[in-house]
């Protein structure tokens, strides 16, 4: 398994405060958490830092998921959630992300993201505006 690249090489970082109930019964956070982490750097870049790039009548539904478990993540504290745009399709977007506890890693992720029409439930295509902001948050390939 390789390591993720310091969280330093995602464009966007965000937190997360970890709770009392995302520990489970060995006094760790619960494995299924890092799941909502995740989802909280997909949502800050697909809904609030380069604004709704959804296409009007149109919708992200996640595809695949890839999670790998690296360390354990301990309550109190917050967690760091690194996310990259790894690659843009047609009508999809992989992400890239890393989620840190006082700079350790704990896991690495990779999505995909696939823009749907809300009324027929199929793939739409990107908008520009959406390929061009999703850009912005590329990793430079010297930083994978």
């Amino acid at each position: 398994m390789t390591e993720p690249a310091p969280i330093e090489a995602y464009p966007l970082r965000t937190s997360d405060k970890l709770r009392y109930s995302d520990t489970d019964r060995q006094g760790h956070v619960n494995n299924a958490v890092y799941s909502t982490f995740l989802e909280t750097g997909r949502v800050e870049l697909l809904f609030h830092v380069a604004g709704e790039l959804a296409e009007p009548g149109a919708s992200f539904v996640i595809a695949r998921l890839e999670l790998d478990f690296l360390a354990e993540g301990l309550w109190p504290g917050t967690v760091e959630i690194g996310t990259a745009v790894a690659s843009i399709g047609r009508s999809s977007v992989t992400l890239e992300q890393v989620i840190c506890q006082d700079g350790r890693p704990l896991a690495k992720a990779r999505s995909v993201v696939v823009q749907v029409n809300e009324a027929t439930r199929r793939s739409q295509p990107l908008g520009e505006t959406a390929v061009s902001q999703l850009k912005r948050y590329m990793r430079p390939a010297a930083a994978v």
